[in-house]
């Protein structure tokens, strides 16, 4: 396939050759994506991502001598362009949340959400952001937990002077509409 000036080009990051080949003969037949390079280890995917001007890498999460997520924050602090989709088996909450930080833009499980690879590569080179629906609830979970709703307001002290007098008169058993007025 002859590349267009409009492709889409990925840089495949995995230190599994095999995974690297999947991932590369899925893509070379896609539509609008061309392969712009592998790597199989962090420092050299940043290199490549630089070389190639790959408009989205799919980085894997663990790799020898540097994580996916440091990869990722140095090629996103780089290249504000570039896209990183971490394509992992790990369903860490910790490593989501750190992905993301690091500047990710999708966390996809390998297997899992296989049949998304390619709507989720071409939504991230038109700058959306996914997450894998297996990792999603989870992520949601601990994002909660980690900012809890702010507290509702103290609405006592919403209320005007006025009011705090007829409160303070009802409390001590004043009841009656007359009685209410009188005592204001």
């Amino acid at each position: 396939m002859t590349a267009a000036a409009a492709d889409i080009g990925v840089l495949i990051v995995d230190d599994n050759r095999t995974v690297r080949r999947g991932i590369r003969l899925r893509l070379e037949n896609a539509s609008g994506i061309r392969v712009a390079g592998e790597a199989a280890n962090g420092p050299d995917a940043i290199v490549r991502a630089r070389a190639e001007n790959a408009d989205v890498v799919l980085m894997d999460l663990h790799m020898p001598g540097m994580s996916g997520i440091e990869a990722t924050r140095i090629i996103t602090s780089e290249n504000q362009g570039c896209r990183v989709i971490l394509l992992t088996s790990e369903v860490s909450d910790a490593f989501v949340l750190d992905a993301l930080e690091a500047g990710a833009s999708g966390y996809l499980l390998k297997g899992h959400d296989s049949d998304q690879l390619l709507p989720v590569i071409r939504g991230a080179a038109a700058g959306t952001a996914t997450i894998s629906p297996r990792v999603a609830p989870r992520l949601i979970r601990e994002l909660r937990e980690a900012r809890p709703l702010p507290a509702a307001p103290d609405e006592v002290s919403l209320l005007t002077a006025a009011e705090t007098r007829v409160v303070a008169l009802l409390s001590s058993g004043v009841t009656a509409t007359e009685e209410i007025a009188r005592h204001l």
